[in-house]
């Protein structure tokens, strides 16, 4: 767990209410948008599109898992 509340701090700050609950749900949209079309401009480069392919598949998987931790945080299935 404690490696969980390293590599998503965002997913694990004290949500009291549904209003803190989704400005962290709606913050780590817009940063994860904001960094996918920085990467899915550098994915149209040639030679080192495919890494930046690769970098923004996993961060789409970050932000969905960060969302998904969020919940579960919230909602106090996990600590």
């Amino acid at each position: 767990m404690e490696l969980l509340k390293k590599l998503f701090p965002l997913s694990f700050k004290k949500k009291e209410n549904i209003v803190s609950l989704l400005i962290n749900l709606v913050l780590q949209l817009i940063v994860g948008v904001i960094v996918g079309v920085l990467i899915g401009v550098l994915a149209g480069v040639p030679i080192i599109g495919v890494i930046f392919a690769i970098v923004g598949g996993l961060l789409d998987l970050y932000v969905l898992v960060g969302i998904i931790l969020s919940l579960l945080h919230f909602f106090n299935v996990i600590g």
